[in-house]
């Protein structure tokens, strides 16, 4: 397998610097992030495998240690993780994804971060959630991974949102299925940010409204529904939200009912947000994905504000 955008090994680096007091020091070396990341390349030859979907997209060359501090069951199905990345030279903006490589297999993993860029900033973590599958690093994940693990990760997508202040205000509308939730909380956390930023400071990016649609089967497979409603309650006037639900068989919570949708996102509901200030970010299964940004074309909303990443 050709794999051009990753195989640069000269660019590998690793971190094993000194970090916060609380933390023990890494202890993948340089050496051992670069045999691990080659030898995930050269053996990550499944079609369906994250590499290969992803070759052409452009990722940051360096490769950095990481250890999982905290892990929690998100949903019946799905693990969120969270990593010390010690390296100061990592970084990400909102919405993209890591190579997650792990020692001892061979396939190499894709997840999108859900944390913001500040908490990385501010405490050298960012976070993960991961739906079991039978894809060997969703497997370990789920059954292997313990306190402590240490693994290596790389910034890669071209799906994010990273205005500067000078940027025009602009409003988003964030479309979400399943796990797609992943990139587009930490849009939604980073566009909290930039707000609270410009009324701490008074100087910054202006974010204009954000309305974040959202499917899943039912309540219990809608990820971080307190973290969303959280940020719902603290700007009502800047965020919403509409959580859909599809095959909803038990009660549904009097703290949830309002934002409680039972049944697909429709055409309709996105199409009335339709504005020349407003970019949409989708994120889902690959119907769904296609579905929106096919209607939103049709509906004369330019390319350029149309923004979809599509997971398997």
């Amino acid at each position: 397998m050709a794999c051009p955008a990753v195989l640069i090994p000269g660019l590998l680096r690793g971190s094993v610097g000194a970090i916060c007091a609380q933390a023990p020091l890494l202890r993948l070396t340089p050496s051992t992030l670069r045999r691990l990341t080659l030898t995930s390349v050269m053996k990550s030859i499944r079609k369906t495998d994250h590499l290969e979907r992803t070759a052409s997209v452009l990722r940051r060359e360096i490769v950095s240690a990481a250890k999982v501090c905290a892990a929690a069951n998100e949903s019946p199905s799905v693990k969120s993780l969270r990593l010390l990345v010690a390296d100061q030279d990592f970084s990400f903006k909102a919405g993209q994804w890591v190579d997650f490589f792990i020692p001892g297999v061979s396939v190499v993993g894709g997840f999108s971060i859900y944390s913001s860029p500040r908490l990385l900033e501010q405490e050298r973590m960012i976070e993960l959630a991961v739906k079991y599958t039978n894809h060997p690093p969703a497997l370990w994940i789920h059954n292997k991974c313990t306190l402590d693990s240490e693994v290596a990760v790389r910034v890669g997508g071209e799906f994010f949102f990273d205005p500067q202040p000078a940027d025009a205000s602009r409003n988003l509308v964030l479309i979400a299925g399943g796990v797609g939730i992943n990139p587009l909380l930490s849009i939604l956390r980073h566009s909290a940010d930039l707000h609270r930023q410009l009324a701490n400071k008074g100087s910054g990016y202006k974010i204009g409204t954000i309305k974040l649609f959202y499917s899943a089967k039912d309540t219990s497979e809608l990820l971080f529904k307190k973290n969303i409603l959280d940020l719902v309650n603290e700007f009502p006037e800047k965020i919403a939200c509409s959580l859909h639900v599809t095959k909803q068989t038990t009660q549904i919570s009097a703290e949830l009912k309002p934002y409680i949708t039972e049944g697909r996102i429709t055409e309709k509901e996105i199409r009335d947000h339709i504005s020349k200030e407003t970019l949409f970010y989708i994120c889902g299964p690959p119907p769904m994905t296609d579905f929106f940004s096919k209607q939103l074309e049709d509906s004369h909303v330019p390319k350029e504000h149309i923004c979809f990443e599509k997971w398997w």
